[in-house]
């Protein structure tokens, strides 16, 4: 079954295409399994004490977009487009990262996935924003997960975030 895919407004076609490639579809909802990762990260505590922060915003992206695996096609606009494993548990162990960039942001952090590629770690915060943290530093995709998927999907240049 191949469905129309210059009908979407949601997302733009290639976004929408890598994300129907992957399994999603508009409805897409398994709360199931965002709550099992939620409890998951919530019984998790980091040999340094650290604990994650789990709320809706990141529920509902896990129930929606969770336990996916977005490879897109074509060349990024400004980079290569990103290939995404959807799921929080590659933040797992970086509780103490995430707090530390929600406090710089005055805000919490919860881990949503990894860039396969290049082992970036994306993570959304209270308001629904979403970051990828990686080892040239901490960058902002976008005000909610739509934005954040068409700039990691389309291969947009994200801006650097500056704490402190």
């Amino acid at each position: 079954m191949h469905t129309d895919r210059t009908s979407t407004t949601r997302f733009p076609v290639p976004v929408d295409a890598a994300l129907r490639d992957a399994g999603w579809q508009p409805g897409r909802w398994d709360i199931k399994q965002a709550e099992v990762w939620a409890d998951t990260l919530r019984d998790h505590i980091s040999p340094g004490g650290h604990r994650h922060a789990v709320f809706p915003a990141a529920v509902e992206a896990w129930a929606e977009f969770g336990g996916l695996h977005i490879t897109p096609t074509g060349p990024g606009r400004q980079l290569a487009p990103a290939t995404l494993h959807l799921d929080p548990l590659h933040g797992l162990h970086q509780a103490r990262t995430l707090g530390d960039l929600g406090r710089a942001l005055d805000t919490e952090m919860s881990p949503l996935g990894t860039e396969t590629d290049t082992a970036a770690l994306l993570a959304i915060d209270a308001e629904g924003r979403v970051y990828a943290l990686d080892h040239t530093g901490d960058w902002y995709l976008g005000p909610d997960i739509d934005h954040a998927l068409g700039t990691l999907v389309a291969g947009t240049r994200p801006t650097r975030l500056t704490t402190g």
